[in-house]
């Protein structure tokens, strides 16, 4: 048992697609780190298209592996790197030390070259270290598409499909007048003392349409009054 093994394997659509890592490259890499240190694979779990943002818990390959584990079927958990199972420092940090107290190691094979293993007293400092830079980096990650999409707002750039408003023509924004015209009503009725609500109920009674062909929500008149976008509509 005390070799008995458990491997998480995971990736997203967008890394297969830009990247080139597989399921099957990642498979061999950890069967090849068992092999060479002793370690008997009894399960293999694969994850497709789920981001590691979701806490461990909360993803269905996650859950099995925490099963695994909590019912002491393993005594190793191994993965290509600290990313495949966790990206926010405390979910790393709190799992790992549960694992820790119950004899159970993570092993990450692929880390520069180096494989890490928290059984041993410097692979676990190593491990709280790659915790917190991961959590830094998806932050970073996080702040810079804001900027970008704020700048994209800003200079009326598409950055998706276009808002209530506007029409996309080539890769610029332009209002249409006859969606500016409504919102320009909103805004009317909202200074007289309309409520979200009221609002919206008076479009659907209208059949004024909505960008996506849906119903108006006070959700969607609160975006429109509150998005800088229409700061100067009138």
């Amino acid at each position: 048992m005390k070799n008995a093994a458990v491997l998480y394997i995971r990736v997203s659509t967008e890394e297969q697609s830009i990247n080139g890592v597989s399921l099957k490259d990642q498979e061999d890499k950890l069967l090849s780190y068992c092999k060479l240190n002793g370690l008997e694979p009894l399960h293999i779990i694969k994850e497709k298209g789920v981001s590691a943002s979701k806490p461990l818990a909360t993803r269905t390959g996650g859950q099995e592996l925490l099963q695994l584990v909590n019912k002491g079927a393993v005594k190793n958990v191994i993965a290509l790197k600290l990313d495949r199972l966790f990206r926010n420092a405390a979910d790393a940090l709190n799992v790992t030390q549960k694992w820790d107290k119950d004899g159970v190691a993570l092993h990450l094979v692929d880390m520069g070259g180096q494989t890490i293993n928290t059984a041993t007293a410097m692979g676990r400092f190593f491990l709280s270290m790659m915790a917190s830079f991961a959590e830094l980096e998806r932050n970073l990650i996080s702040e810079r598409t804001k900027a970008a999409m704020d700048y994209k707002r800003i200079h009326r750039e598409t950055y998706g499909p276009p808002p209530f408003g506007f029409q996309k023509v080539e890769n610029n924004l332009v209002e249409d007048e006859i969606e500016m015209e409504i919102i320009r009503r909103i805004k009317k009725w909202r200074e007289q003392g309309q409520t979200l609500m009221k609002i919206a109920d008076i479009l659907n009674e209208k059949n004024v349409p909505t960008k996506r062909g849906g119903k108006w929500a006070a959700a969607t008149i609160k975006y429109l009054l509150e998005n800088n976008l229409y700061g100067e509509v009138v």
